[in-house]
């Protein structure tokens, strides 16, 4: 019996995949990877940032062959990923020589450099532009060239590249908490399984892998009062990461490229016993991910910090939090509840038909 349906089966998901084809090509429209690229950048930079794999091509390509379903891409994403060679590691990467885009604070108003708005959705009224339904090719065109020919002022022009940190000066004057320098190398979670509890690097790294609205929503749940982190954010920033590779035999390092990287510092403020009494200092929750993502960033430092300091509430418990963000996990675990349990579940009614009879009795 097991083989003849295990046969027929086969015809069938044959039957099904084909059907899922033609249910992608039915109403002869085409969107080309390129296209999806240049204009998906939000959804791009999600894929990029749930897969744990920089490539702005490969991430529009699992978008158009999974029809725009999420974690169908993350999941083509992570696949392709786990057969690709690691020939290196890069060096660590400091945001200070960021090539920024986009920089704010909501804790201080004059920075140096100053607010840099950049490209955001964040000042949108938040109303559909029904223009877009008729927007055509040469409408792309024609705008495109009109943004080019506007001219920057020369007065504000910055060095982008080397943009301070907010937190660099309350450290000059003693306001964050200190701890001693971490020298342990990395762990990588995508080649060894976490074990607890965990130590930092498994759990930013966890959650920057994380699914972008569970993040957001156990972020949400510290700020309602299930946490200890009701931050500042002392500063969002998005810009052009530069990449480096360092070789045995090579003393300096090499610059392979840049990925476009959004980091999150947030400050907490925290009560420190110093010598013998209770004073007010600052502790830092730092969130970071793929392209600009700066709301998942913004709760992912959030949740680091309660993953830090510990707690009675869910988003302080490191298990729950960690295994639960995954996306691959949770929809396949999901999602195998639509493969057969036959044979489970007719013994579960044969138990219930049993008890039936003898209560009846």
């Amino acid at each position: 019996m097991a083989y003849v349906a295990v046969r027929g089966g086969a015809e069938a998901i044959d039957a099904s995949l084909e059907h899922l084809q033609y249910e992608r090509v039915k109403h002869g429209a085409h969107v080309s990877v390129q296209t999806l690229q240049a204009t998906m950048r939000g959804f791009l930079d999600q894929v990029m940032s749930e897969s744990s794999l920089y490539s702005e091509r490969l991430a529009s390509l699992a978008m158009k062959q999974s029809e725009g379903n999420a974690e169908e891409a993350v999941f083509l994403l992570r696949a392709h990923r786990s057969t690709l060679p690691r020939l290196y590691y890069s060096t660590v990467t400091d945001a200070r020589e960021m090539f920024v885009l986009r920089r704010i604070s909501a804790s201080f108003k004059d920075i140096p450099g100053g607010q840099i708005l950049g490209a955001s959705h964040d000042y949108l009224h938040r109303l559909l532009d029904f223009e877009l339904l008729e927007e055509t090719a040469a409408d792309v065109v024609r705008k495109k060239a009109q943004f080019e020919q506007i001219d920057t002022p020369e007065e504000s022009q910055l060095p982008l590249e080397q943009l301070p940190k907010v937190m660099d000066y309350l450290r000059e004057e003693g306001l964050v908490r200190e701890f001693p320098l971490n020298d342990q190398e990395p762990s990588d979670v995508t080649k060894q399984a976490m074990a607890f509890p965990t130590n930092r690097s498994q759990r930013l790294q966890t959650l920057t892998r994380g699914q972008t609205g569970t993040v957001t929503s156990l972020g949400y749940a510290g700020l309602r009062g299930y946490g200890a982190s009701h931050p500042n954010v002392g500063e969002v920033r998005v810009g052009w990461q530069p990449i480096y590779v360092a070789l045995e035999d090579e003393a300096d390092p090499y610059y392979i490229g840049a990925i476009k990287l959004t980091e999150v510092e947030s400050f907490i403020p925290v009560d420190v016993d110093e010598e013998g009494q209770q004073v007010l200092e600052f502790d830092i929750g730092y969130g970071a991910c793929f392209g600009q993502n700066e709301t998942k960033a913004i709760a992912m430092s959030i949740v680091d910090h309660a993953l830090e300091v510990g707690g009675d509430s869910p988003i302080h418990d490191e298990e729950f939090v960690l295994l639960h963000v995954d996306i691959i996990e949770s929809t396949g675990f999901i999602s195998h509840l639509k493969m057969p349990h036959y044979v489970t579940f007719q013994a579960l009614l044969e138990q219930i038909r049993s008890i039936k009879k003898e209560g009846n009795r």
